[in-house]
């Protein structure tokens, strides 16, 4: 520039060294201080304060104070920028006590806070959690002379909220409107956040009416908020009601209100509106992204309508939306529950081809499928293919196989594998061995079976509702003493966790034919104590064990224990 004649000056440099401060690249932007002392160039506040805020954005305080120092030493002044600058520093550390002993130090130097100064402070206090002193600072601010702004209030009404303060939040909001500073949306829509997540829905709908009585118009992230709350509390009909509403008050739903629609939407199984959303959202011009799409994949494949997921696949080559590693697996899944292996593995051929790898995820749905149709020889070739490929075979792989030998009859072989897992130093968890478990018992290995479940524990792996339910079940059946089955019971029980009616029965008949009426009603005791059962429903078991009708009081305390307790079997 010097070439041509254009001396270089300090707005010249200022702008340089904003560009590298924006570009990260502070330390060099600090180099051109040296360079505008070699071409007799003086920096000014401008340059100082700039560096400063590099630093400050790079979490260096310290750094930023040196400058400072720097600046002193040059003779030049900090300005009212400059402080605000270095109370932000200190704020975003957390460091608030060290923001109010600089504002108080540059006060007893003659400095005047500005709004700037105080509505950084408060959001400093308010982000580090002191929201009780960023209160006590806006009535310091009045007192000053300083009306608190819109972003002072909506700082603070912010953090209230997410402290679930929100009647203190909405007191805020009405001192707010006293004190002649007018709401914004974005302070409804703090509330209306808050609200829904409360469950609170009637009062955020209420407060979004407000917003127009007020003469705001309610914008985009107000309706997907509370669209999104209706969706959520089962009510599509009236996130739809209120998509329509939004349209019409001229409010242009965005990608984000589509999705949450059609998410929803698939969620109900209402493929058919989901779809139309998607055509609409063509129409209307709203972009639609990997995400929209494999939302509809997966509805579609939830409820087996592969050919329609397919041509949803299909769609986005044409429309020229990216297919991601989790559009290919949720298809591969889908054909693989559809029985369409071959059509599932040349999916697999056309992810590669278009530069996605296969992960755990993907070989696992091969491997469920494999596992259910018993075939074992290529689930093993599927293991050795994503041992090949440098996948680590992890939890979830092996219980997939492990479920699979167990259905295949292949108990044994399940066994030594999960035994293989704890070798390679894999927690097994209880998804691993209640399958096992459970295929013991059903080949009255009861010995072997009670054995595995009190190896699980002493491993340390705690067994899980599944498991308590598989191994009272077994005992239950028969094929052991039946005292083993009421102990195992109480254990159950006190651990926290339920009996199914259907294995109970098992047990009370087992002791009524035995003549151990005493151990049946104490079983039954046991489950009332340790549950919720209403009293007058307590009352009427106690009354038919006291007169002996047993069966009375079993069809009493199972409907009770059916309704509290749902029933969980391995899939």
């Amino acid at each position: 520039m010097e070439g041509r004649g254009v001396r270089l000056d300090v707005v010249t440099f200022n702008t340089l060294v904003k560009a590298l401060c924006r570009a990260h690249q502070v330390r060099t932007a600090v180099l051109m201080l040296e360079e505008m002392s070699s071409r007799g160039v003086a920096p000014d506040e401008v340059t100082y304060t700039t560096l400063m805020q590099g630093f400050v954005q790079e979490g260096s305080i310290e750094a930023a104070l040196r400058v400072k120092a720097k600046m002193m030493e040059a003779g030049c002044s900090p300005t009212r920028v400059t402080v605000n600058v270095l109370v932000n520093g200190y704020c975003k550390l957390g460091r608030v006590e060290d923001a109010l002993a600089y504002i108080q130090q540059e006060i007893a130097d003659g400095f005047e806070p500005d709004q700037v100064t105080y509505n950084t402070f408060v959001h400093g206090l308010c982000q580090n959690g002191h929201v009780g002193h960023a209160l006590r600072v806006m009535d310091l601010m009045l007192q000053e002379g300083h009306d608190p702004d819109v972003f002072t209030y909506n700082t603070v009404i912010s953090c209230l909220c997410k402290n679930g303060d929100l009647d203190e939040a909405k007191g805020i909001v009405n001192q707010m409107v006293d004190r002649g500073c007018l709401p914004d949306t974005a302070t409804f829509n703090t509330l209306i956040v808050a609200l829904c997540s409360q469950n609170r829905l009637e009062e955020a709908l209420d407060l979004a009416r407000e917003l127009t009585v007020k003469g705001l118009s309610p914008d985009v992230y107000t309706f997907n908020i509370l669209i999104n709350a209706l969706c959520k509390v089962g009510d599509p009909h009236l996130g739809i009601r209120l998509f329509e509403e939004m349209k019409s008050s001229g409010c242009t739903p965005d990608e984000v209100t589509y999705n949450i629609l059609i998410d929803h939407l698939c969620s109900l199984g209402k493929l058919g509106n989901a779809l139309d959303l998607l055509k609409e959202m063509e129409s209307s011009g709203v972009p639609r992204s990997t995400v929209t799409y494999n939302t509809i994949i997966d509805g579609l494949c939830k409820r087996m309508k592969i050919e329609e997921a397919e041509e949803v696949f299909d769609q986005m080559d044409i429309q020229g939306i990216s297919r991601s590693a989790v559009t290919f697996n949720t298809l591969i899944d889908g054909l693989c529950k559809a029985k369409r292996i071959d059509d599932a593995t040349e999916l697999i051929e056309q992810m590669v081809k278009e530069g996605l790898q296969p992960d755990h995820i993907t070989y696992n749905s091969i491997l469920t499928h494999y596992c259910k149709q018993g075939n074992i020889k290529k689930a093993a070739d599927i293991l050795e293919t994503m041992t090949a490929s440098g996948f680590e075979v992890d939890v979830v792989t092996y219980g997939t196989l492990i479920n699979g030998l167990c259905k295949a009859g292949k108990t044994q072989v399940a066994l030594k594998l999960l035994r293989g897992m704890r070798i390679k130093g894999m927690r097994a968890t209880p998804k691993a061995y209640n399958p096992v478990i459970q295929s013991l018992f059903r080949r009255n290995n009861l010995r072997d079976a009670l054995n595995l479940f009190r190896e699980m524990t002493q491993v340390g792996e705690t067994p899980d509702a599944l498991t308590y339910k598989i191994v009272f079940r077994g005992l239950c059946r028969g094929g052991g003493p039946i005292k083993e089955a009421f102990d195992f019971l109480v254990e159950m029980v006190n651990k926290g966790f339920m009996p199914e009616f259907s294995s109970f029965r098992m047990l009370a008949e087992g002791l009524l034919n035995l003549g151990m009426d005493d151990y049946l009603i104490s079983a039954i005791e046991l489950v009332i104590e340790k549950s919720d059962f209403r009293e007058s429903d307590v009352s009427a078991i106690r009354g038919y064990l006291k007169i002996r009708k047993y069966y009375d009081a079993l069809a009493t305390f199972g409907r009770l224990l059916e309704i509290n307790n749902p029933q969980w079997t391995y899939k």
